[in-house]
C-alpha cells in the first residue's frame, strides 16, 4: 500500500458509539456505506459532492478503496450448490 493509500484510509474512522460502530468518513455521521449506495445509483462524485457539501473528493475516493480492500480480503463463501451459466443454482447432490 503506497503512502496516497494510506491517506484515504486514515479518513475511514470506526468509532464503537458513532453510527453502531459502523465506518464512517472522518468521524462524520456519514457511513461509508451510504457513499457507496449513492455511487451505485448511479450518481456522479460531482453530484455526490454538491448534494452533501461535507465530503470531499479524498472522502469518495476512501470510501472506494475501503470496500475494494474489504473484498480483496474476505474469505470467499462456500457455496452449497453449483451455478449454471444462467446463475441458477442446481444441488451438489444432483450433478452427474
Amino acid at each position: 500500500m503506497d503512502a496516497k493509500q494510506q491517506e484515504l484510509l486514515n479518513r475511514i474512522t470506526i468509532q464503537p458509539g458513532l453510527m453502531g460502530g459502523r465506518p464512517t468518513i472522518r468521524r462524520l455521521r456519514f457511513p461509508v456505506s451510504d457513499i457507496l449506495e449513492l455511487l451505485s445509483t448511479g450518481m456522479s462524485e460531482a453530484e455526490i459532492l454538491e448534494q452533501h457539501p461535507i465530503l470531499e473528493l479524498e472522502d469518495i475516493q476512501a470510501a472506494l478503496l475501503y470496500a475494494l480492500l474489504k473484498v480483496k480480503t474476505q474469505k470467499p463463501r462456500i457455496s452449497a450448490g453449483l451455478c449454471d451459466p444462467t446463475g441458477n443454482r442446481t444441488p451438489v447432490s444432483s450433478v452427474k
